[in-house]
């Protein structure tokens, strides 16, 4: 019973708009009518810059982070991941927004970082080199999702399983920006410090 509140916990975390209610909070109207009409950072700094961008990605990481320790705290390491990857579950799809979320990525990284310090400093270092090198976050993105599978499985089996279903999630979340990444009509980082 335990493990089944731990979990259902972990979706209900992971499914706060936290990037729609920030956006609310300061004036800057539904954030789904907006860009790409998104709920995560990247939308969020078009509307807001990237003070407000920054802090809503680390409260989508912090809801990770948060079912990952719960999980880990009942259930050891694998459950932990297990309730991070629910918890990402909720992000992208929330029950709150007729289960029409984010794509996973700020999530994936607070997993990351709850799991091993040093897994979250390999992928954001690799985001970093190819999002800045070719000026689009979802290409960052993607290329996460090849290495943190890998770090997984060297970390334990089990582990590298729940973290290669969590980048086959975001993958499919990121479908529509591969399209544009095919077809050279993507957008590319808008960097604003602040709207």
């Amino acid at each position: 019973m335990l493990y089944a509140i731990a979990i259902i916990l972990s979706y209900f975390v992971g499914s706060i708009p936290v990037g729609l209610l920030i956006t609310r909070a300061f004036g800057r109207g539904d954030l789904r009518q907006v860009g790409s009409g998104n709920i995560g950072a990247a939308n969020v700094m078009r509307v807001g810059g990237l003070r407000m961008a920054g802090l809503v990605w680390l409260l989508d990481m912090a809801k990770a982070m948060i079912a990952v320790w719960g999980g880990r705290w009942i259930g050891g390491d694998v459950f932990g991941v297990l309730c991070g990857f629910i918890a990402i579950v909720g992000y992208c799809y929330p029950v709150w927004l007729r289960f029409h979320g984010g794509k996973g990525v700020s999530c994936f990284f607070g997993l990351m970082l709850a799991v091993n310090p040093l897994i979250f400093v390999i992928c954001g270092v690799e985001w970093l080199i190819v999002a800045l090198g070719l000026g689009y976050s979802s290409a960052g993105a993607l290329a996460i999702c090849v290495v943190a599978p890998i770090c997984g499985f060297v970390l334990n089996p089990l582990i590298g399983v729940i973290m290669l279903a969590v980048a086959l999630l975001v993958v499919w979340r990121h479908r529509e920006n591969i399209g544009r990444l095919v077809g050279g009509t993507e957008s590319k980082i808008g960097w604003k410090w602040k709207k």
